[in-house]
């Protein structure tokens, strides 16, 4: 089957979620199709990114913006009443080449990711099609609205009424229709979200597995660090849950690793708070840390940090919010907490007890690795798409 696929960034390095997925899906799916990719590019294009690409894909083709198109783009979609998310990704010129590569390969089935992609497809009603919609953008709004400044509520919530409709809207252009996680799923504003299936990510365990490494920190916290409810859980993880673990534990040291460190992020480090910014290899600061801390308090969607520490025997901490989505055994394969008192209990029982924290690290890993790889969950969306 010749698969279209279209995404809103390119899908190299892996530093965001949705490359990360959008890569790894590529990868499995050009096993059974050719996929002819189409990308926009809002930055530098990394250098090995052709490279890796031209593994998987028949065909490529980037489409560059600029700052300038960015803002002529929001602000049509001001005035059209479209999401700024959705905006932001749409302007002439890429439509213009998608509809060349169309005309060019007449693809058997179109696969777009998230939907900020979405405008693209809409001219194309007789081309069988499947939306990724990946995480709940509404959702992720309404919970930052709660929580972000005074001054920026009135454009975030805008925003969520504008994308709480147009999720909705974009439901029937789409013949399959896929999310990351069943409590996603139940967050999607249609009376037939029952329809949408579900698709999680996997992770690499052949890339992501046990290293020997001598333990330099505490606690890891791991991510995109310009994402806001990454920001947002290590100001709450820093600022709330560690003076009472350094009450106890005065030496804990916490890494937090990650792309594009924002100032609110850089404002964290001191002595016993290192920000590393991004790394070559991740797998180092996962292996010489003794526990992952993720404290989700806006999280939508999977988050892979967790994924990636369990595939490498880190035990792990997190939210109720982000264990629903993963689905691990609580007390057994992952530790939750919802208070910064829970959260420093738990971490000073890992600190202080090896053979518990090993347990936990050992029971996640298993769970990962029978559940979360990524050539069964993409199975699941190839399977889909060849029945359309």
């Amino acid at each position: 089957m010749k698969l279209f696929v279209i995404l809103s960034r390119v899908p190299f390095p892996l530093e965001k979620g949705d490359k990360l997925r959008a890569f790894n899906q590529i990868k499995e799916l050009s096993k059974n199709h050719q996929i002819i990719l189409f990308a926009l590019n809002d930055s530098v294009l990394d250098d090995r990114a052709m490279a890796e690409l031209k593994k998987y894909c028949v065909a490529i083709s980037i489409v560059k913006f600029s700052k300038i198109t960015i803002f002529f783009n929001l602000l049509r979609a001001f005035f059209n009443g479209l999401p700024l998310q959705v905006g932001y990704f749409y302007f002439n010129k890429a439509q213009r080449k998608i509809d060349e590569l169309i005309k060019k390969h007449h693809p058997d089935h179109i696969y777009c990711q998230l939907i900020r992609t979405s405008e693209y497809v809409k001219k194309y009603p007789t081309i069988p099609k499947t939306l990724d919609y990946m995480d709940v953008f509404s959702k992720g709004m309404e919970r930052r609205k709660k929580i972000d400044a005074f001054y920026m509520k009135p454009f975030l919530m805008m925003e969520y009424r504008r994308l709480l409709r147009y999720e909705r809207k974009v439901f029937s252009l789409f013949n399959n229709k896929v999310i990351i996680s069943e409590q996603d799923k139940n967050l999607i504003p249609h009376p037939n979200k029952q329809d949408i299936v579900v698709v999680p990510n996997g992770v690499d365990t052949s890339y992501f597995k046990p290293l020997q490494h001598k333990k330099e920190y505490e606690l890891l916290f791991n991510g995109n660090m310009n994402y806001p409810p990454n920001i947002e859980s290590v100001e709450y993880l820093v600022e709330k849950v560690m003076p009472y673990v350094w009450k106890k534990l005065p030496a804990t040291c916490l890494l937090i690793s990650g792309a594009s460190p924002n100032a609110k992020v850089l404002n964290l480090a001191s002595d016993k708070v290192i920000v590393s910014g991004w790394v070559d290899d991740i797998r180092n600061n996962f292996a010489m840390s003794k526990v992952l801390v993720a404290p989700m308090q806006i999280s939508i969607g999977l988050q892979n940090k967790l994924l990636e520490a369990m595939a490498m025997q880190i035990p792990c901490i997190t939210s109720s919010l982000a264990n629903n989505a993963l689905g691990a055994r609580v007390n057994d394969q992952i530790l939750v907490a919802d208070t910064p008192e829970q959260y420093a209990r738990h971490i000073i029982d890992l600190l202080q007890n090896e053979d518990r924290a090993k347990q936990i690290g050992l029971s996640g890993y298993q769970f990962v690795l029978n559940k979360y790889n990524w050539e069964s969950t993409t199975a699941i969306l190839s399977q889909l798409m060849s029945k359309k």
